[in-house]
Parts: C-alpha cells; structure tokens; sequence
C-alpha cells in the first residue's frame, strides 16, 4: 500500500536547523533518520540529502536540495496545527513566527476560540489554531 508524507525542500541548507527547531517544539518532536550528503555527491557535503522528523504525530520528510528553483515555499500549503491550551498555541505562534512574518495575528475570526497563522524563519506557514 502506498504511503504519503509531507516533503520540504529547503534551497538554502535550512534543513537541519528547521527540523531541529520543529522537534524541539512538540512533545514527540524526534529526529528518525539522516543521510547526509557525501563528497562527490551533487549536494553539499554534510547538508541533509534526506531525513524524516517527527513533530505533533505527523512524520515529515526534509532534504536540502542542491538544485536551485525558481520557487520558493507559499502560505497556500501549510501546517495546519490544533493545539491543546492557549498556552500551547502563544508559545507555538511565537517560536514559529520568530524570524518570519505574521499572515494573521492570534485572534477569534469566527471559526475556533483563537487561531494565527505565521510563516516561519525557513518560509513555512503554520495555522495554528484552539478549537
């Protein structure tokens, strides 16, 4: 049967500094598995060619690609995170938003008790909702 997981190519060299920082921040955050690139090889040596990270019960997948794109990540995928306390969700927005930029402040918009959406220093977004 197949499998699906989130992927996040980083164009920068952010990967392990991303996957560090989300494993950090929940609960069963945990690095499962690094290959790294190697001499010869087409990435830069020692970056990250492949890992996979746990964080909120989720596994993803994260590589620094030694391809440059001509894109970048975009709000219009993004994870989408239901926290358990409002403590949860304020130390979550702040972390995540450190370095990066907020698309929605934390507020009621209606459709949960407080909701934020942020892109992170590496350019991932994050909603960051308390049903």
């Amino acid at each position: 049967m197949p499998t699906m997981q989130p992927f996040l190519m980083f164009q920068k060299g952010d990967a392990e500094a991303a996957m560090t920082l989300y494993t950090s921040l929940f609960d069963d955050g945990e690095i499962l598995d690094t290959v790294r690139w190697k001499t010869g090889e087409p990435g830069k040596e020692g970056s990250i060619k492949l890992a996979k990270f746990r964080a909120a019960g989720q596994t993803i997948l994260v590589s620094d690609s030694p391809v440059k794109h001509a894109f970048e990540f975009t709000p219009s995928s993004s994870f989408f995170v239901d926290c358990e306390s409002d403590d949860q969700l304020e130390r979550l927005f702040n972390a995540l938003g450190d370095g990066g930029g907020t698309l929605m402040p934390l507020d009621n918009y209606g459709f949960s008790q407080r909701f934020g959406w942020v892109n992170d220093r590496f350019g991932v977004s994050w909603q960051l909702n308390l049903p």
